[in-house]
């Protein structure tokens, strides 16, 4: 089974898990089974329509996954899954961007 690593920030909505080995067979399915798991990190990982949010980064082995297939990359058993959310913020101060 691959094994999906959950970011700092997401857990919270996994009680605390880093990593979780998953039985879907492509990342989507994947992250689809994470959501399903723990269903209050789903409005984190998906919109509305169901898309994986484009801020939701995926690793798959080192490797983005929008430069494979996207969701539908297939995974091995011994494949290495990360999730990166993109973060983004900061203030000015006196006219310094910190």
């Amino acid at each position: 089974m691959a094994t999906i690593s959950i970011p700092t920030p997401f857990r919270p909505f996994t009680e605390g898990i880093s990593k979780l080995e998953l039985k879907a067979n492509h990342v989507g399915g994947a992250v689809r089974e994470l959501a399903d798991q723990f269903p209050t990190l789903e409005q984190h990982l998906f919109s509305e329509n169901g898309e994986i949010r484009s801020f939701v980064n995926l690793f798959l082995n080192g490797e983005d996954v929008r430069y494979l297939q996207g969701d539908e990359t297939l995974l091995n058993p011994d494949d290495q899954l990360r999730i990166i959310p993109s973060i983004a913020g900061g203030c000015e101060v006196n006219n310094q961007l910190f």
